[in-house]
């Protein structure tokens, strides 16, 4: 059932073009009660397998600023780790419903950048041009330390707050925000994930079960992406999210 169940899940995921870090872990704690620890590593380490093949994608396709997402993700790799360590230590119960809490914000972040785009645009400064020099070293390791604690700690992907991070402080153009986002969470999934299995909170065979169903799945959902009209995919985008979020909060 495991299985079967990340298999729908990855063809939604494939579907939609999200993480599904957050619906992972929702999915494997409310509907078959994994214990919280163990959700979060292995959708911390099943990302790290899914955002590989992503940024390898959008990389070929020139839609990675290196640099910028190197810098991120040096700073990322130290917050999973710390983030992972500080989550081991916890009570399943509060950091089930701040996991789900931090879910259902990461919703409400895609509904602002999806839908009101112009309120977003006339209340807050978009920079144009890339972030260079020293600031792109001191904005970019800070922000990549806070973003990988919170992946880290609440086994989110935080890819929500990352893309707008990239777009607001580092000028990174829209195109690019989903390459190098991807690349960013690469190394902080891997962080985190090293830290949980440290901790012996990966369970392997719930993790070899998830992975293929969320890999396999996601191959056939991509298929279909480019068969559904743009306002189902944002239902989608901002749905899947909001859902896993409520069900953590309410059932944590």
């Amino acid at each position: 059932m495991l299985l079967v169940s990340m298999l729908i899940l990855g063809a939604i995921i494939g579907f939609v073009g999200a993480g599904g870090a957050g619906v992972t872990i929702a999915l494997l704690t409310v509907g078959f009660h994994v214990p919280i620890h163990t959700a979060l590593a292995v959708a911390l380490a099943s990302m790290v397998f899914t955002m590989l093949s992503g940024t390898i994608s959008h990389f070929r396709q020139h839609e990675v600023l290196v640099k910028t997402g190197a810098i991120m993700g040096l700073g990322g790799i130290i917050g999973a780790y710390g983030g992972a360590n500080f989550s081991n230590l916890m009570p399943a119960n509060i950091l089930s419903f701040i996991t789900g809490f931090m879910l259902f914000s990461s919703a409400v972040m895609l509904y602002i950048k999806m839908y009101q785009s112009e309120w977003l645009g006339r209340h807050v400064h978009i920079r144009q041009e890339p972030l260079e020099g020293r600031k792109l070293w001191i904005y970019g390791l800070a922000i990549g330390i806070f973003m990988g604690f919170l992946s880290g700690a609440f086994g989110i992907g935080a890819a929500a707050y990352i893309q707008l991070a990239l777009m607001i402080v580092f000028g990174v153009p829209l195109l690019q925000t989903i390459g190098t986002c991807m690349m960013i969470i690469l190394p902080i999934s891997a962080a985190g994930g090293l830290s949980y299995l440290f901790n012996g909170r990966l369970d392997f065979a719930i993790f070899i079960q998830t992975l293929i169903g969320l890999m396999v799945g996601a191959w056939f959902g991509a298929k279909w992406t480019h068969l559904a009209p743009l306002r189902l995919l944002r239902v989608f985008i901002v749905g899947l999210p909001s859902i896993g979020g409520l069900v953590m909060i309410l059932f944590h």
